[in-house]
């Protein structure tokens, strides 16, 4: 008997879905990236540069935050007022590749979910020239909050009209 013969079969993965036995996707289908809900456009700044002469790593932050308050600012309607303001809750980044100065720079934003008080905001940081030339991605959590209470509150109608 072989050695595999005699193993017992391996338990599936936790948290990974199962194979649907629904129709394969044709080969020519190629898979559509969704839309940015923003696209900001920002320049690397010769300050942004740390001493191994590239953008650091604080400095991506930065910029996510820019494209943030960028994006707000075309939100139409309230999105904020003296009872309900958003604080970053949670960020998680990727650094792909080094920011080299001088840099035209996308920060291109996505709904990834809507809660009741929170907005999770996936983001990538690509180069302006070369969409392909991804220097970071990730996603920040977004919670809107009573700053007298520090408790969330429901997500302002204006953010839900924003992302669709």
């Amino acid at each position: 008997m072989s050695k595999t013969a005699s193993e017992s079969p391996k338990p599936a993965r936790r948290g990974k879905k199962a194979e649907s036995a629904a129709a394969p996707v044709a080969a020519d289908a190629a898979p559509t990236a969704p839309k940015p809900l923003f696209t900001a456009d920002i320049a690397a700044r010769w300050r942004d540069l740390d001493a191994f002469n590239h953008v650091n790593n604080s400095n991506y932050l930065t910029y996510l935050e820019e494209a943030r308050l960028q994006w707000l600012s075309h939100v139409p309607g309230p999105w904020f007022d003296e009872h309900s303001m958003p604080v970053m809750a949670a960020v998680q980044l990727n650094y792909r590749r080094p920011i080299e100065w001088p840099a035209q720079l996308h920060v291109q934003l996505y709904c990834e979910r809507i809660g009741n008080s929170s907005m999770t905001i996936a983001h990538r940081l690509v180069d302006a020239a070369d969409a392909d030339t991804l220097y970071c991605d990730g996603h920040v959590v977004m919670v809107w909050m009573d700053p007298a209470t520090g408790k969330p509150v429901v997500l302002p109608a204006a953010i839900r009209d924003a992302v669709g």
